[in-house]
């Protein structure tokens, strides 16, 4: 008995430390971005800099406008999830509850392969295929646009989206399902206004997820979006906040090095107010 309570406390004792861990590590990434990036946005001078639409930072006289990122970077994700939850949550539904075995078994892997799939992978495909295809089909100068950046980030977050909102359907208690069929619901009714209504806290936190991914993505948006710093238009080039980071961060020093770090700011404060907005919604729901 002693033995058990020693083994205890020792694992709550490691569960503690890494959950500190965690925090401390969060703490820390947050510290750091305040200290690199808030120095150039007192020099840049804040409302030149979050509503200023131009971005030259290394002409003569540089420029640092960040709003035609931010605005990109909103209507993009927007975009993303606009087209990708409804297909990942009927996918899911389809998935948890009325395809066959060996369909279902199938398609888990496909999604699992998805998943793990690079990043650079899904820009190059989208760079090869994508941006010509639009090219093409809309007659236009360059595909590489905030169109195909939508399409190519709507398609990298359906894997977090069909796998975590599948384990919440598939938490349902089978008593409820069997209660709905049972006062004459059809096994659709039953599946849209029973199962779902019941695991809406995994659905949504799969939409937290896919929101995550389609904000934070650098690699693939830069290869298929342009990268240019434009005020967002559906079929011209743009950049994402996330690229603006990656692609002048190696050559950049001074106040340009600095800015970047003010828009690795933004773009953390811009996430946790995402995610602060959907949990308070959350949890107004269950109360």
């Amino acid at each position: 008995m002693k033995k058990n309570k020693m083994i205890e406390r020792v694992i709550h004792g490691v569960f503690l430390i890494l959950g500190l861990l965690t925090v401390g590590c969060v703490l820390l990434i947050t510290i750091y971005l305040v200290i690199s990036g808030v120095p150039a946005i007192a020099e840049i001078g804040l409302f030149d800099f979050l509503f200023g639409t131009e971005w030259a930072s290394t002409a003569t006289e540089p420029k640092y406008g960040i709003l035609p990122f931010i605005l990109t970077s909103v209507y993009g994700t927007a975009g993303a999830i606009l087209i990708g939850v409804p297909i990942g949550f009927f996918a899911a539904v389809y998935l948890s509850k009325m395809a066959t075995p060996k369909v279902k078994a199938f398609m888990e892997g496909a999604v699992s392969l998805l998943a793990g799939i690079p990043s650079v992978v899904y820009g190059l495909v989208g760079m090869l295929v994508l941006v010509p295809a639009v090219r093409e089909i809309f007659d236009i100068p360059d595909g590489a646009s905030l169109f195909s950046a939508i399409i190519v980030l709507a398609i990298m977050i359906l894997p977090s989206i069909i796998k975590v909102s599948m384990t919440a359907l598939e938490a349902v208690p089978k008593e409820y399902e069997d209660a709905s069929l049972a006062l004459g619901a059809t096994p659709v009714e039953t599946y849209f206004r029973v199962s779902v209504p019941a695991a809406k806290s995994g659905i949504a936190a799969a939409v937290v997820l896919g929101v995550g991914r389609a904000i934070g993505e650098a690699m693939a948006v830069m290869m298929v979006s342009g990268n240019v710093p434009n005020m967002p238009s559906l079929f011209q080039s743009v950049r994402f906040l996330t690229t603006a980071v990656a692609s002048e961060m190696s050559y950049s020093s001074g106040l340009q090095q600095q800015a970047l770090f003010s828009i690795a700011l933004v773009l953390f404060l811009f996430i946790m107010l995402i995610n602060a907005t959907l949990n308070f919604f959350l949890k107004k729901e269950k109360d």
